[in-house]
């Protein structure tokens, strides 16, 4: 039987969870404000099949302390103040991407971390969620492309309030490219872009800063930064990466590098192929893998996530390469050579970068499954969104297989599987929907709204009755007729319509994709 089950306080008993206990760096007062200011609104799961789980009874070891020891123990208050304290003096810098041609049609009018994922949530949030849950709560967003979504979406969710959060030193601050009396130029690079800002992290209200965590606003992963902070500082290192081992099907698309026997960083090069790609493999049991997981991943890869010393990216980006645009292809490779203390932080978790269409579109697919590698929902971290206040889904008399059924839904007489409908969609009678993204809509339409404009001939917001969509994404606020077939009857592997023949729909890696606004009559066929 179909069943729908929420999973805001379920946690899979055999699956290994990155921060499941209650992080120690987040104070109460940080907690309770992110959880006003920023909602999480997961959305339905429906599953085939009913999972077993059991309640597990932890067991506590009691440690007997002498009375002098007990007495040198920090109480939970400076526990909690000095993990506060650590957050304190680390700020972040998300990276907004530039024009994302990768992800084209879906950027066409939002950047890359203002996409929707999941349903009802967006890129963005993925990055921000992992600051908040950790305690870091200074953060820069630097934009460039098509930044107006993005920068809604941050206004309206991630408000910390007006000096009150952490002794007020906590905000969330967009940063654009702009022209100045130095630089005429746009962003050049992942490095220019945060030098063209240096001067805003040595700022005085910064004072307090010791790290630098630099993140990129399109990847799916859930971490704990506060741990890779304090191996970098542990190690006293000047740059620290996040890597993970990879195998060799993809690893001409990552920085890869070679590390020492303490993860010291020796060489460095960015997405090498040929023979380069074949010089960079190196036995990753120094990363703690077995011999047979070592042979399939020979790769370390950099996941595009660093933490600088303040002192040394200041110093790396305005004196020692001044001229140095990226951090993958020049500043670090540099730093590396010129012996800088360049650590790798093991991250041996889910993560996944979302640069290409099939990427994306596999990951999303892939949260709807009966055990995915990933989800948003976990109690103790959760991923943060806007607040919407939409009520509940509707279905009524479908047939809804492996889907993540988004709030404010309504469907009726359908057939969906292994599928992903967003926020306010409206799904029409004997609709066929199957490894498909539905994206929703912005706003409702009435009842007397939708039935005026189908009495006129047009096509109101949703999918029409009788429609077949198969491998496919549906932008939001798209218009899909009655009785359309959208399957790529004709097998079209790559045609994005940069040029506008047909600006209504594209083809990126065999999948469709209906673009933001579209109307497709009664009828059509794509």
């Amino acid at each position: 039987p179909f069943y729908i089950k929420r999973r805001h306080h379920f946690l899979t008993p055999n699956k290994r969870r990155l921060g499941r206990r209650q992080p120690t760096t987040m104070s109460s007062a940080f907690a309770m404000h992110a959880k006003t200011s920023a909602f999480t609104t997961g959305a339905a799961r429906v599953l085939s099949s009913s999972n077993a789980s059991s309640n597990r009874r932890r067991s506590t070891k009691i440690q007997k302390l002498t009375r002098s020891e007990a007495l040198a123990q920090p109480t939970d208050k400076q526990q909690s103040v000095s993990a506060m304290a650590n957050a304190k003096t680390v700020a972040a810098i998300v990276l907004g991407g530039g024009a994302g041609s990768r992800l084209y049609p879906l950027t066409k009018t939002r950047s890359k971390p203002a996409v929707p994922i999941g349903g009802s949530y967006r890129l963005i949030d993925v990055p921000m969620s992992n600051c908040i849950n950790c305690g870091i709560n200074k953060v820069y967003i630097l934009t460039q492309f098509n930044s107006a979504s993005l920068n809604r979406h941050l206004a309206k969710t991630y408000n910390f309030g007006n000096g009150i959060v952490n002794g007020g030193s906590g905000f969330v601050e967009v940063l654009a490219a702009t022209q100045t009396p130095n630089s005429t130029d746009w962003f050049r690079g992942t490095a220019d872009a945060v030098r063209q800002y240096s001067w805003v992290y040595t700022d005085v209200k910064n004072k307090d800063v010791e790290d630098i965590v630099i993140l990129s606003g399109d990847h799916l992963y859930r971490m704990d930064y506060m741990d890779f902070v304090n191996h970098h500082r542990k190690t006293n290192a000047d740059i620290t990466i996040a890597v993970l081992p990879l195998d060799g099907e993809r690893a001409s698309d990552f920085g890869l590098m070679k590390c020492d026997e303490n993860l010291r960083i020796t060489t460095f090069s960015e997405k090498p192929e040929g023979d380069a790609l074949e010089e960079m493999k190196v036995d990753t049991t120094l990363l703690g893998l077995n011999e047979a997981e070592a042979k399939k991943k020979p790769f370390i890869a950099s996941m595009g996530i660093y933490v600088f010393k303040k002192s040394a990216l200041d110093e790396f980006l305005n004196k020692k390469y001044p001229n140095d645009n990226d951090f993958g292809k020049e500043i670090i490779p540099n730093a590396a050579r010129d012996g800088y203390n360049v650590q790798a932080y093991l991250f041996n978790d889910y993560w996944e970068d979302i640069g290409t269409m099939r990427s994306f579109f596999d990951a999303n697919l892939m949260l709807a499954a009966d055990e995915p590698d990933f989800e948003f929902y976990d109690a103790d971290s959760p991923i943060y969104t806007s607040p919407r206040y939409l009520p509940p889904a509707k279905i009524q008399n479908c047939n809804v297989k492996n889907a993540i059924i988004s709030h404010g839904s309504t469907l009726s007489d359908c057939k969906v599987e292994n599928a992903i409908i967003g926020i306010r969609s409206n799904i029409g009678k004997d609709v066929e929907i199957e490894n498909a993204m539905v994206m929703g809509a912005d706003s409702y339409e009435s009842e007397e709204q939708r039935a005026a404009l189908l009495a006129e001939g047009k096509v109101p917001i949703g999918i029409g009755e009788g429609t077949v969509i198969k491998n496919a994404i549906i932008d939001k606020n798209a218009r899909i007729g009655k009785n359309c077939k959208i399957i790529n009857v004709n097998g079209i592997e790559e045609d994005r319509d940069k040029e506008g023949k047909h600006p209504t729909y594209g083809f990126a890696d065999e999948i469709t994709i209906i673009t933001a606004g579209s109307t497709i009559p009664d009828g059509t066929i794509i």
